[in-house]
């Protein structure tokens, strides 16, 4: 009796360990830093990641006005 309920034990602990190795794995994936994204009337978009100098104008404007939101 003891190694079923041993064995249901492991497995169920496999299974946990799987599910927030890809809960975390998921999370660090989609963590890619700021950056600006210009959507044109034709469809087209551009994108512009941060520590390029526009990037960096236009994320400072943006903080700003979040910041005048959130108050």
């Amino acid at each position: 009796m003891a190694a079923p309920r041993r064995t249901l034990f492991g497995g169920l602990a496999l299974l946990l360990a799987a599910l927030l190795g890809a809960a975390l794995f998921r999370r660090r994936r989609g963590v890619r830093g700021e950056q600006v994204d210009l959507y044109f009337g034709d469809g087209s978009l551009v994108t512009l990641p941060a520590g390029s100098a526009a990037a960096d104008e236009l994320l400072g404007v943006a903080r700003e006005l979040l910041q005048e939101a959130r108050a």
